[in-house]
């Protein structure tokens, strides 16, 4: 029998550690790298139209809880929140930027407002979520019972 270091070579731990550094995710997190433009939008304009959300509060708690390099208000020219529109909310990140994590501030915002119950984030396409009612079936039968 061939021996086993012929077709699988030994790996010791020293080795794995060296050969580890250059081929990871983090070793592309450097500051000198391309510039990321990532666009998303947020649109809420089915509940702002029924007056029960507040787009303008939404904005402003989207620029006091967004994260930059691990700071609240550390927004600077990194990343730009506007309001487009009637209920529409557009991030601009000149960085990685994560739409997990706008959607888990949407939800957080929602719960605040104690809006949870009858809202949802939805991503209707890459980059754009909606603030959706959920969908209540209303027994006609059950109505009249009670009548």
């Amino acid at each position: 029998m061939a021996p086993a270091t012929a077709k699988y070579p030994i790996i010791s731990q020293k080795n794995m550690k060296a050969g580890a550094k250059g081929t990871g995710s983090a070793g592309s997190k450097g500051k000198g790298g391309a510039k990321v433009t990532k666009k998303f939008i947020i649109n809420a304009s089915q509940p702002a139209s029924d007056k029960i959300f507040d787009v303008a509060a939404f904005e402003k708690f989207l620029h006091d809880k967004i994260k930059v390099d691990n700071r609240v208000g550390n927004l600077g020219d990194t990343v730009q929140i506007s309001q487009q529109g009637e209920g529409k909310i557009e991030v601009v990140a000149h960085t990685q930027f994560s739409g997990r994590y706008l959607k888990y501030l949407t939800k957080k915002f929602l719960k605040k407002q104690q809006l949870r119950d009858w809202l949802r984030v939805v991503s209707t396409s890459q980059g754009v979520y909606e603030l959706r009612f959920f969908n209540v079936v209303n027994d006609e039968a059950d109505d009249d019972d009670d009548a």
